[in-house]
């Protein structure tokens, strides 16, 4: 990327899982090769002050789609021809997603306020969006589940995770209580979804003003009813886990802190209460094993063993799942084998 510069998003590349795009703080969107090489540079700033910080790809659509520091959206061709480019908020666009099942559908966010809903088909200007989703605070991210594609989750930068429901955009369907407010040396905290379940992981940065002596866990909500079902903890890395993201499977949350890398496996982490640490320092890797306990909230977060099983049980019908479709498939083989 060169000195000075660092990467603010990036999606790997459906087609080449060797390829990333990327945006960046030197003013680039493009598509880049794990060797370095830069392969196509779809926008560039060419100015210090200004800085692309999103970035998303339809493939169906043949399209990408990236947004700046000042609220300004560009829709760009794979070719590399300009489709689309205006300023759609008011402040820097935090978060630009396309719906993966209704390719037409874009969702962004911007610490305007607002997040805002766009019909590629019939975009023109800043007046011509489908919905306006405003919060009380900046927003981190707007996230569609995977499962369904169906709801939307949104992070704001204090205390405030919402999910909105397709069927109603005009108020959000449920307002998580979780703190986790900005910092400017520290990545924003963005909630994502689980890929099979209506689960949602999100880093708490505790607040001592809302409850003295609350830890930087790693809290797993559910996104039907809003509750805290479980969290994850441990006193050999204490920091704050800002990035939190479930494996395509879901079974193990990768959570990113400083220099440090946490692993929790579902075999370990919500079963038997161990982790996986990965720190890597400039003079070497280190890695470690250590215990991790879940830890009590306060009253109302508390759901007691009973949330924590429920969720180790969905956790476990996905491997049980397949078991079962692989031993089926076995018995139907065998059975074809005997016949001939």
């Amino acid at each position: 990327m060169g000195p000075g510069d660092s990467v603010t998003d990036m999606k790997f590349n459906q087609l080449n899982p060797s390829q990333l795009f990327t945006s960046s703080m030197g003013g680039t969107t493009a598509l880049r090769e794990f060797s370095g090489t830069t392969l196509t540079v779809f926008a560039r700033t060419d100015a210090l002050n200004f800085w692309y910080c999103c970035v998303d790809v339809s493939v169906s659509r043949q399209m990408l789609v990236t947004g700046d520091n000042t609220g300004k959206l560009l829709l760009v061709g794979l070719d590399g021809q300009k489709i689309f480019s205006d300023k759609l908020h008011k402040a820097k666009v935090t978060h630009a997603e396309f719906n993966p099942r209704c390719d037409w559908l874009l969702a962004t966010a911007s610490i305007d306020h607002t997040v805002k809903l766009w019909d590629l088909r019939n975009i023109r200007d800043k007046k011509s969006f489908l919905h306006e989703l405003p919060h009380e605070r900046g927003v981190n991210s707007a996230y569609f589940n995977p499962l369904d594609c169906s709801k939307l989750l949104t992070t704001d930068q204090h205390d405030q995770i919402r999910v909105y429901s397709s069927c109603d955009f005009s108020k959000p369907q449920h307002v998580i209580q979780h703190p986790h407010r900005q910092f400017q040396h520290l990545t924003p905290i963005k909630a994502t979804w689980h890929p099979m379940y209506d689960l949602i992981v999100a880093g708490r940065y505790p607040d001592d003003r809302i409850c003295t002596g609350d830890l930087r866990s790693v809290d797993i909500f559910d996104s039907n009813s809003g509750d805290l079902v479980f969290q994850l903890y441990d006193s050999t890395a204490s920091g704050i886990k800002s990035v939190n993201k479930f494996s395509p499977m879901g079974d193990v949350i990768g959570s990113g802190m400083g220099v440090t890398l946490l692993v929790w496996d579902h075999d370990e982490s919500l079963v038997s209460g161990r982790h996986k640490q990965h720190e890597e320092t400039p003079s070497s890797v280190e890695r470690s094993r250590a215990p991790r306990r879940s830890q009590p909230r306060s009253s109302r977060d508390r759901k007691g063993s009973a949330a924590d099983t429920k969720l180790k049980k969905k956790l476990a019908s996905l491997e049980e799942t397949e078991t079962k479709s692989r031993t089926g498939s076995t018995k139907q083989k065998l059975a074809q084998t005997r016949k001939k």
